[in-house]
């Protein structure tokens, strides 16, 4: 064998070495971030963030002139005591709407979960939202509000399972 096939032989079964060693490291990097448990717990933060605020914009939304279709949003978006409110307040509620003939709207501009157990399936999110109500006689007005939800996992999805006022500035000095 010459000098230059030997030459050119090392050489290949470098490049060998250093692409073989190179894909065991990616392969064992990857499996390592998928196996990690704070992928796993930043996915289920998304996860929760994502229903939360679709919760509080489906909670802050409603059209009289569609209003099964709303409360029904309403009914799916929620869990718990929430939920049950909801229902037993269902008619009524959508009698006050009728006869206002009210369109809201919200829409979402920031979002944070502020806790999260995955474990026992409880998150709590922070939810800045501009609110639209346009009434029959007269310009729509906004209101901009912060509001916090609990959200409680319901098999493989969050739902809302209480919705508040935030508070805004500080506490007060005593």
């Amino acid at each position: 064998m010459s000098r230059t096939r030997r030459a050119v032989s090392a050489a290949a079964l470098a490049l060998t070495l250093v692409a073989g060693g190179f894909a065991a490291w990616a392969g064992w990097d990857w499996y390592a971030a998928a196996h990690d448990d704070s992928t796993a717990y930043a996915t289920q933060r998304d996860r929760a963030l994502a229903a939360g605020e679709q919760a509080v914009q489906n909670l802050n939304t409603l059209d009289h002139r569609d209003l099964d279709h709303g409360l029904d949003l309403w009914e799916s978006s929620t869990t718990g005591d929430l939920h049950d409110q909801l229902v037993e307040g269902r008619d009524e509620f959508a009698s006050q709407v009728k006869a206002a003939k009210t369109v809201t709207t919200a829409k979402v501009l920031s979002g944070a979960v502020t806790e999260l157990d995955d474990r026992a399936g409880r998150a709590r999110v922070l939810v800045a939202l501009r609110v639209t109500v346009k009434a029959p006689d007269g310009p729509s007005t906004d209101k901009d509000s912060r509001l916090l939800g609990e959200l409680t996992r319901t098999g493989d999805h969050w739902k809302l399972s209480a919705l508040g006022q935030a508070p805004v500035g500080g506490t007060p000095a005593s």
